[in-house]
């Protein structure tokens, strides 16, 4: 099956990914959601989860598969106009490229400061740090999409 969109993903810091695909999942912040040729016009936001963009061309981070990149992202804006998906991220990592040790190190460092009782504004930002730290660790382990066609 040829591909059918085209797919540009960047941050503030860097273009992260540029190419054809068959599909695009993103962890919307009401559910997650796909992305196919011929979708609606749209402008969705995600939050912390992986970015799924299935591909049949190979790449240098596609996953054992081959037919799919698994990005762990902390969020962002996703529009969708006329085939191409353009993903507007926080941050995003290709799965191949987490340092899990550091992933880790964060998660255990977010989780300590919860532990000590900190509350209001700065519990939100540890408890949003471990989030991300997990994720990137499922990303990277690839327990995420595993049951995606």
């Amino acid at each position: 099956m040829a591909d059918e969109l085209t797919v540009d993903i960047v941050t503030p810091n860097e273009h992260a990914y540029q190419g054809p695909a068959n599909g695009v999942r993103a962890p919307g912040v009401e559910g997650s959601f796909e992305v196919r040729k011929d979708h609606a016009p749209m402008i969705a936001a995600f939050g912390i989860g992986p970015l799924i963009v299935k591909t049949q061309a190979a790449h240098e981070y596609a996953d054992m598969r081959g037919d799919r990149i698994v990005f762990a992202t902390s969020g962002g804006f996703l529009e969708i106009l006329d085939n191409k998906v353009t993903v507007l991220a926080e941050t995003v990592e290709p799965a191949s490229k987490i340092d899990v040790e550091r992933a880790e190190n964060a998660e255990e460092r977010a989780r300590q400061r919860l532990e000590e009782g900190v509350r209001g504004e700065e519990r939100e930002t540890h408890e949003a740090a471990r989030e991300r730290a997990r994720n990137r660790l499922r990303v990277a382990m690839g327990e995420v999409g595993q049951r995606s066609s």
